[in-house]
């Protein structure tokens, strides 16, 4: 077999295409995994008392932590009910949208041969630390019972 030009105008072979396959691999196998862990939560409803261990901090502390509501938004999430998904955990709803919007740019990265780098400084961190905070803050305050699970 003979090499053929690419669409990006460089010489392209087997050896390229193998390497294309190994670089979209974790992205895939990434994607297989939150599919079937999805396909989990949405065949086994965790509004049906059982199937998940409840969350040890709203055990023992009677808190609402930041994840909690999360399998029942992933659940709503899944069955298409984003309103229920939101109230469930709005924080964890749009960390799905976040989640997709990074693997898709992931894969066209790999497709494309360079890495995905996403660098947050500091001050990124602080910040994503501070929503988690406040959150968790309003959600267990009577004004906040809109963001309660």
């Amino acid at each position: 077999m003979g090499r053929r030009t690419g669409w990006v105008g460089r010489q392209t072979g087997p050896k390229d295409q193998v390497g294309r396959v190994r670089r979209l691999g974790t992205p895939l196998g990434i994607l297989a995994a939150v599919t079937g862990a999805f396909a989990y939560v949405g065949t086994v409803d965790p509004n049906e008392p059982g199937h998940y261990p409840v969350c040890p901090l709203l055990k023992l502390t009677g808190v609402f932590c930041p994840g909690c509501g999360g399998l029942r938004s992933a659940h709503a999430f899944i069955t298409g009910d984003l309103g229920a998904a939101f109230s469930a955990n709005a924080i964890a709803t749009a960390g799905y949208f976040l989640f997709a919007a990074v693997w898709v740019l992931w894969l066209v990265r790999a497709w494309r041969g360079k890495p995905l780098r996403i660098g947050l400084a500091p001050a990124w961190w602080w910040g994503v630390g501070a929503v988690l905070l406040v959150f968790t803050v309003v959600r267990n305050l009577p004004f906040g019972s809109a963001l309660a699970p």
